[in-house]
């Protein structure tokens, strides 16, 4: 019994050591702001964060301008700094002060201030430009992306396949592989689109975005909220 329990501890602590020296190799760059590989720019269909948010606080998402006011259908949730293995994060604590006129001039991409906030202090830091720089290179990156048309306008929930919705990005953007976009979701509903892009945004493949895909069979895109 004592052998098997030094063999254990043995065992623990070859993990360990092999696991700091990984880690050590993964985050020689750790959150040093323009220290990365590529970016991920994610596009959240609207109608399944409304509808997940009504799920847990109805009233919240009633006040939700995204949810209430605009028939929005998919949205940028972020361009996301990305390593190869990881991803920086808060790289400047406290993030700089973001103006409220780049919040205003980014509402029609990304309509929830709070949003905007969080992912300047979130991931803007880590892009290693000002904040007027990082936004205007999240609009360079969203107009180099066409929605495909069956996305538009989407008036009754639409059951489909991951796999469905990648093939239509890839038909609407030429130069978009397989390798470079994913798919997202929850337990029943689409929830993202993920495209990994270039520091000069150019579509290029990224292995661990990809194996974090969504991995059933279908999902539902609910419709396109009010208007």
């Amino acid at each position: 019994m004592v052998r098997i329990v030094t063999r254990l501890a043995a065992f623990a602590a070859l993990l360990l050591a092999i696991s700091a020296i990984s880690g050590t190799a993964q985050d020689r760059r750790q959150n040093e702001p323009g220290q990365f590989d590529f970016y991920v720019l994610s596009l959240s269909w609207s109608p399944s964060f409304c509808d997940a948010m009504t799920e847990r606080a109805a009233d919240r998402a009633a006040r939700e301008p995204q949810c209430a006011e605009r028939p929005y259908s998919f949205v940028v949730h972020g361009l996301w700094p990305q390593y190869e293995r990881g991803f920086p994060e808060f790289c400047q604590n406290p993030a700089p002060r973001l103006d409220r006129n780049i919040v205003t001039s980014m509402l029609d991409l990304m309509p929830a201030p709070g949003l905007i906030y969080n992912e300047w202090d979130k991931h803007g830091t880590c892009s290693g430009l000002g904040a007027r720089a990082y936004f205007e290179t999240i609009r360079k990156a969203r107009s180099a992306i066409k929605i495909p048309a069956d996305y538009l306008e989407l008036a009754a929930p639409k059951t489909v396949a991951p796999a469905e919705v990648e093939e239509a990005f890839i038909k609407a953007n030429p130069g978009l592989s397989s390798s470079a976009i994913a798919v997202t979701c929850d337990k029943t509903r689409l929830s993202e689109v993920r495209i990994c892009m270039s520091k000069d945004l150019q579509f290029r493949s990224c292995e661990e975005i990809d194996r974090r895909a969504c991995r059933r069979e279908q999902v539902v895109m609910p419709p396109i909220r009010g208007g």
